[in-house]
């Protein structure tokens, strides 16, 4: 297994884990001119421009395969089984401005003779789409969606055409082929994303699902593995309440039966990540004002796990969907939580400072975090990690240097196992760093004082590391079950008591009849007889809060310490009565 490194040292590949040494299957590219490089997606090939030329090479037996005169090339991408290579590079016009230059190029990468030019002026979305096995290929051209079928691109075999498409997404997966597009709203009409399965787009009912929203001016469509479902996050550029600088984002569910949703998210704010599961059974979304929530929902879009809350704004599921880390990279801190899916058990939480790209090693086990340019032209470097927590090797590059790019070399799905989790860190050769603490400002009139822990936010724990009333101990999701229930029976049985009592109660005696001026339940001694009301009322609100937790609601911390109160108060009352 390689990694390529691109950046002003040049562009070379570097073995491992477990050896961390420059690869010999590339020879170092040196100089500052190489602005692009990709993998295809086996590994087999890779391809990468220097300024000059666009260069193809199988990594697998280190021979060249091609070399194209695209100098100006900053796009490079494969189809998915190595038949295409596409490239694209800035569009520009001829010089009577007449007419454009074809600047996207498909490549046979057999043969090394261009296919087909197009012309494609925008560098968002440039690459046509496949489907896996290369059936099918579209891209969107003047609002409308192209299919060209078995890489024959000088007819297209099929289009989708619908009032301003601006964006669609190609199903995973084999046969049935599925697409999904999205049109903005325009003239107070709603903006809406449809489903259609390939080739059947004419007539009223051809969309497999439909789902409309006022809310939004750009949308991110999500496939999941299986092609059953796609998560749509709408936002808008305003958030016209001015809750958020970042706009208002929504999160919905549309599933290729036709059904659909919004996901309901219980903290308001920006959504910054949504990922699925390769199960293609769940989903994980990223969310609310900081300090962010971060929650499991199923394909009812009900909540499965909730993690809590916490300094993130990303998710990444490992390969084989058994191990999920939380992250808070960009303007936050670096740290991860990595997650045991299954169990819903923390098993590390590294810190990886000032990284801006991560990404999954294709055996499930290692991680990759960088620091690159231009987004940071500081401390640039990479790392890779076992999701243990330890730092298996480490490259810093010169201060006067930058890093721009690194990426796992591809592997096919199954090539490497599924292992079992471990909780053990790995023993490493790279000495442990530890994070350095910046100690907060004390005015000099506080400084010979004690220091006071105040935290402009409090961090809500993962839902099986609540406290529980006369508990302290993490729950199991089985055993937070069965809590539930037991709650809720308790607060059923009790509510069928108070009823029956009050039947029960004596009719109230008439106005005539004279009264005993102390009732039963007073003690004469009107302070007495003020705690003893108090009390009450105290024993009251907790089991009003007592049934709200057993309906799913979750409690606030302060909530949760009246509930574990309530057996000193029950006593106090028992005692004063007895007093009686």
């Amino acid at each position: 297994m390689v990694r390529s490194v691109r950046g002003s040292e040049g562009l070379y590949m570097v073995n491992g884990p477990p050896h961390f040494t420059e690869s010999t299957v590339f020879p170092r590219e040196s100089g500052k001119n190489c602005k692009t490089c990709t993998f295809s997606k086996d590994g087999t090939l890779f391809a990468w421009g220097n300024g000059e030329k666009i260069n193809v090479i199988n990594v697998t037996n280190k021979g060249q395969l091609h070399s194209f005169d695209l100098p100006k090339t900053v796009c490079l991408e494969f189809s998915p089984k190595n038949t295409v290579l596409a490239t694209w590079q800035p569009y520009t016009t001829s010089k009577d401005d007449t007419a454009g230059i074809p600047n996207l190029q498909l490549y046979d990468v057999k043969t090394g003779t261009c296919l087909k030019s197009f012309i494609q002026k925008k560098m968002q979305n440039w690459c046509p789409s496949w489907s896996e096995d290369e059936t099918l290929c579209a891209r969107n051209v003047n609002n409308e969606v192209h299919f060209f079928e078995n890489n024959n691109f000088n007819t297209f075999a099929s289009k989708l055409h619908l009032k301003k498409i601006n964006d669609f997404v190609l199903s995973p997966g084999p046969q049935p082929y599925k697409v999904a597009v999205y049109v903005p709203g325009s003239k107070g009409a709603p903006s809406f994303v449809r489903l259609y399965q390939y080739p059947n787009f004419d007539g009223p009912h051809a969309a497999l699902a439909n789902k409309s929203f006022f809310k939004a001016d750009k949308v991110t469509m999500l496939w999941n593995k299986k092609a059953t479902a796609v998560l749509v996050i709408a936002s808008t550029e305003v958030d016209k309440t001015g809750a958020s600088y970042y706009g208002e984002q929504t999160l919905h569910y549309i599933a290729t039966n036709g059904e659909s949703a919004v996901v309901q998210l219980p903290k308001n704010g920006p959504i910054y990540d949504v990922v699925w599961n390769s199960s293609s059974t769940e989903f994980c979304a990223v969310y609310g004002f900081m300090p962010a929530k971060a929650t499991v929902f199923n394909l009812k879009c009900d909540p499965v796990f909730d993690f809590g809350t916490g300094p993130r704004n990303a998710a990444y599921y490992s390969p084989h969907g058994h191990i999920l880390v939380l992250a808070g990279f960009g303007n936050l801190r670096g740290q991860m939580e990595v997650w045991d899916v299954k169990n819903y058990k923390l098993i590390s939480k590294p810190v990886a400072s000032d990284s801006t790209y991560f990404a999954w090693c294709p055996d499930g086990e290692h991680i990759l975090t960088a620091t690159c340019a231009p987004r940071l032209r500081v401390n640039n470097g990479y790392k890779i990690w076992h999701y243990t927590g330890s730092v298996l090797h480490k490259y810093d590059v010169p201060s006067n240097a930058e890093l721009w790019q690194v990426s796992w070399q591809p592997f096919l799905d199954g090539i490497f196992p599924e292992k079992a989790i471990t909780y053990q860190a790995v023993p490493s050769d790279v000495p442990s760093e530890e994070p350095k603490v910046a100690t907060a400002y004390r005015p000099p009139a506080l400084r010979n004082k004690p220091v006071t822990n105040s935290k402009l936010h409090e961090e809500e724990p993962p839902q099986n590391m609540k406290p529980q009333p006369g508990n302290e101990k993490p729950l199991s999701k089985t055993a937070l079950k069965n809590q539930r229930k037991h709650e809720a029976k308790k607060a059923a049985k009790q509510e069928a008591r108070s009823d029956k009592s009050s039947d029960m109660a004596p009719t109230p005696a008439p106005q005539s009849a004279p009264r005993n001026t102390i009732s039963q339940s007073t003690s004469g001694d009107p302070e007495i007889d003020k705690k003893i009301k108090n009390l009450k009322k105290k024993l009251k609100a907790i089991e009003q809060l007592k049934e709200q937790a057993a309906t799913g609601k979750q409690l606030e911390k302060n909530q949760l310490e009246k509930i574990q109160k309530e057996k000193a108060l029950l006593q106090e009352l028992e005692d004063l009565e007895l007093g009686i």
